[in-house]
């Protein structure tokens, strides 16, 4: 397993809609490991596989609503639709190929995904908080938008302060 290049805004690869995967081969399975040691190691939340320079449609998304005493561990999404959603929430929200800027984007509450696994199969999950933020974050990645384009406010350092300083958890 490899770290991958995390490319930043401006590169085109960040602007386009993602080809569906339809081989679930080693090569798949390569990235994906890849994917995750790049997350891991990047200190990210979620990442998308344009992300890494690759127009498909697999991204990873970190479950931190875990139990105290579990483990957060990766979800990993081939082809992922969202069927469902529900609520509202807006907060700020940062990403790994836009460094240090962060805006204030409203999200669903609530998210179910339907998805693939890396060996084809279907299966759907779903998350609230912070994972239903990142499904819809790394989703949106597919389709080449970043959270620069929806977001209702881009924060300054004063702001994000303010935010976190406030008592309010991401």
């Amino acid at each position: 397993m490899a770290l991958r290049t995390i490319v930043e805004k401006g590169e085109r690869c960040l602007e386009k809609r993602c080809r569906s995967v339809v081989n679930f081969d080693e090569r798949l399975h390569i990235l994906l490991d890849d994917m995750g040691d790049t997350l891991i190691q990047s200190g990210g939340v979620g990442l998308a596989a344009p992300q890494v320079g690759i127009l498909r449609r697999a991204v990873l998304v970190l479950e931190t609503n875990v139990a105290e005493g579990e483990n957060e561990y990766v979800i990993e999404l081939i082809n992922p639709e969202i069927i469902e959603t529900s609520g509202e929430q807006t907060g700020p929200e940062g990403c790994l190929s836009v460094p240090g800027v962060f805006g204030l984007v409203t999200r669903p509450e609530y998210v179910k995904v339907r998805a693939q696994d890396r060996f084809g199969e279907f299966f759907e999950v779903e998350g609230t908080g912070l994972t239903a933020r990142c499904f819809c974050h790394e989703i949106d990645h597919l389709d080449g938008r970043l959270f620069v384009d929806i977001a209702d406010h881009i924060m300054d350092d004063e702001e994000l302060k303010a935010y976190y300083g406030a008592g309010e958890d991401e």
